[in-house]
């Protein structure tokens, strides 16, 4: 199949799997953010850098096929990526989608909480519109906070939620530079944290 989307992980190179690999090592076009295009200096004939113009990029994409063209994604496919457009554009069937480990993953397993019954918010490139009585009893959510106005926004958010909450900040998983750290709510929005940030907001019966 012509068109691979590749999930790239949280960072580290340590987390490609195998399959991921040989598929870029394979593709004549890389199609990714700058970072990720770094993590295969010696791969691809070719390398289109990905910015905010997302359908300039599926038409350079659709301008390469038949050739073997990867799309470079962080974390997993599936979760908050590049994925959704590039899948609506030249369908599923036309797509190859290699899984990865998600920042979500990662943040949970640091904390040593399983996370299938977590509910997932993306306020990294945008604020959400999300009334928390949308958000029943949840005992822990996940929010991707890569941007300074969403550390505030959850603060609010944990303020409307109530009951007896732990916040777990995490920066740069998997990274040299990794950070996890527990916070109080009336810090949250105060912080200065990096632009790959995971916020989990656990209530405390789901920590021993």
């Amino acid at each position: 199949m012509a068109l691979t989307i590749v999930g790239c992980g949280p960072g580290s190179p340590d987390c490609l799997t195998p399959e991921a690999r040989q598929a870029v090592q394979a593709a004549d076009v890389l199609v990714g953010a700058r970072r990720l295009l770094e993590m295969f200096p010696t791969a691809g004939r070719e390398r289109i850098p990905v910015g905010s113009d997302i359908p300039w990029v599926l038409e350079r994409i659709a301008e390469r096929l038949p050739a073997p063209v990867a799309v470079l994604v962080s974390g997993d496919p599936g979760f908050c990526s590049l994925a959704r457009p590039v899948l609506a554009r030249f369908g599923r069937e036309g797509c190859r989608v290699i899984p990865a480990v998600s920042s979500v993953q990662v943040a949970f397993a640091r904390i040593g909480l399983d996370w299938f019954d977590a509910r997932f918010v993306n306020a990294h490139h945008r604020i959400p519109e999300l009334d928390a009585s949308t958000l029943g009893e949840v005992s822990k959510l996940a929010i991707l906070a890569g941007r300074p106005q969403a550390l505030a926004w959850i603060a609010d958010l944990g303020r409307q939620l109530g009951g007896d909450r732990r916040i777990f900040v995490c920066e740069d998983l998997t990274l040299p530079e990794e950070r996890v750290r527990e916070v109080r709510l009336a810090q949250l929005a105060d912080l200065e944290t990096s632009s790959r940030t995971v916020v989990l907001v656990v209530g405390r019966e789901c920590l021993p």
